[in-house]
């Protein structure tokens, strides 16, 4: 409901207290009216009896009459004016505190559009660093080391004797590559024996993004190493590095855009 319905409304209740005031002004004219006919009745009465007495008491009883009319009549005028009053209070009441919900909902609004473009901005970078993430692959010598520090990371995490490794199909030639050179330098890390590396040639993981399917499931590259029985997972794929390098460093990236921490 908007201002004018208010005013509207508000018109109508006046008219509405308005007509019941003159019925009810109506209603004590006509009692008075009454009453000074019959003190005028009276008065003729008395003049024509020629009773001096009863002459000045019914010209006292007029003027009372019409004092108490006219007292009547004011109180009725107050009372409803009150009641307008009163009424044209609540409903104002009723408009500003509409007025400050609707302005907070407004504020609400401009400020989840605020938040939803910085998030838009955010993903955005992200999106941009994992394009760059398929970048990576393409070098093979940097790439094959770096597949080697994963797996040596994740023997250090797993600590365990025998593994699972999944990785692309594509890097299948790089991880055999430096299979042994990855478990003989965590053995070396950890003091321990250099553990059981089996390559999953059943499963592996899913291949770089196509330009056709931007829903399908990929990977950029990395390794998934886990314990035989499964119940240990260490996930060390591109992409799962950089979305906890992302969440790690997101206050920080906000900071450096928006001059804030969200």
């Amino acid at each position: 409901m908007n201002d004018a319905d208010v005013s509207k409304q508000i018109q109508q209740m006046v008219r509405f207290i308005r007509q019941e005031a003159e019925e009810k002004a109506n209603e004590i004219g006509v009692s008075a009216e009454e009453v000074r006919l019959n003190s005028l009745t009276s008065i003729l009465f008395a003049f024509s009896i020629h009773d001096s007495d009863l002459f000045v008491f019914s010209f006292e009883l007029l003027i009372i009459d019409l004092l108490e009319f006219n007292i009547e009549k004011l109180q009725l005028v107050e009372a409803e004016k009150k009641k307008i009053r009163q009424e044209y209070e609540r409903k104002e009441k009723q408009v500003e505190v509409r007025k400050k919900i609707e302005y907070s909902m407004q504020l609400n609004a401009s400020r989840i559009k605020v938040l939803q473009a910085q998030d838009d901005v955010v993903n955005s970078m992200k999106d941009a660093a994992s394009k760059e993430l398929l970048n990576v692959s393409h070098h093979h010598h940097v790439y094959k080391h770096l597949l080697k520090d994963l797996i040596v990371q994740s023997l250090l995490r797993l600590k365990e004797p025998s593994v699972l490794l999944r990785c692309r199909q594509h890097d299948l030639h790089l991880v055999e590559d430096v299979l042994d050179s990855a478990a003989q330098e965590y053995a070396d890390k950890a003091n321990v024996h250099p553990p059981e590396i089996i390559i999953d040639r059943q499963i592996y993981l899913p291949p770089a993004p196509s330009h056709h399917d931007t829903h399908e499931l990929f990977c950029s590259g990395g390794v998934v190493l886990a314990s035989r029985d499964g119940k240990i997972v260490c996930e060390n794929t591109l992409d799962a590095r950089l979305d906890v390098v992302f969440r790690k460093k997101l206050p920080e990236i906000r900071r450096q855009l928006f001059g804030q921490v969200a």
